[in-house]
């Protein structure tokens, strides 16, 4: 499996350019592409500089000697590359978020005028929500209130860590949110982000141009249809 994670990201790794401003994604698939990214760097010259999605992957680029900023130094991306929990077949819409680091995931995705996801076929779903469970991140201030709203959604949510809550890199929880599969991702998108509390949420609508697939017959290239 990880012979094939690694397939994918240096694939998508081999989209960077010199000079480029590339996202660099959270989570044990977008690991690959980072070290893809460091060797290039050695290997071929390339020069990038690196905005990462959490303090974990910031450490990893370090250790690598990849330069890095922070989205106020460039608020503006040419790529970013990272991985998914769920990819639906067809829209490329996601579910992101098991790696903890879906909020800044989430934002410095947006900036970027290219986003590249990287996963094995398993991550492959006809609908939303048919494997993995939503995160949502929220504020720590009344969470079992917010939880309820949230549970009103139409989800069973349950908070990650249990009680031994698990912290994200912006000081919040997240609840995993178990939802049937979604016929309609975009409006519970909207219905969770109105609740009071809730900071973001995994769904990320709209937002990939290439999803490279790794599959045991050899890598896929998919574009949202």
């Amino acid at each position: 499996m990880d012979n094939l994670k690694q397939a994918a990201a240096l694939k998508a790794v081999a989209y960077i350019e010199s000079g480029m401003v590339v996202g660099l994604g959270t989570g044990s698939t977008a690991a690959f592409a980072v070290s893809g990214i460091a060797e290039r760097m050695q290997q071929e010259g390339l020069r990038i500089i690196g905005v990462p999605t959490s303090e974990r992957t910031a450490e990893q680029a370090r250790s690598l000697g990849i330069p890095l900023a922070t989205l106020e130094e460039q608020p503006k991306l040419d790529l970013a590359i990272d991985g998914a929990d769920e990819i639906e077949l067809g829209s490329l819409n996601l579910i992101k978020g098991a790696g903890g680091a879906l909020l800044r995931e989430k934002l410095v995705e947006v900036a970027a005028a290219k986003l590249i996801i990287i996963a094995d076929a398993s991550k492959k779903v006809a609908k939303l929500g048919t494997k993995f469970a939503l995160p949502v991140e929220i504020v720590r201030f009344g969470w079992q209130a917010t939880a309820a709203r949230v549970a009103a959604v139409g989800c069973t949510p349950v908070l990650r860590g249990g009680d031994t809550p698990f912290i994200t890199d912006e000081q919040h929880y997240i609840l995993d949110c178990q939802f049937a599969p979604m016929d309609n991702p975009a409006a519970i998108a909207s219905q969770l982000k109105a609740i009071p509390g809730v900071v973001e949420h995994g769904l990320f609508i709209g937002l990939t141009q290439v999803a490279i697939v790794a599959t045991a017959s050899g890598i896929e290239v998919l574009q949202p249809v």
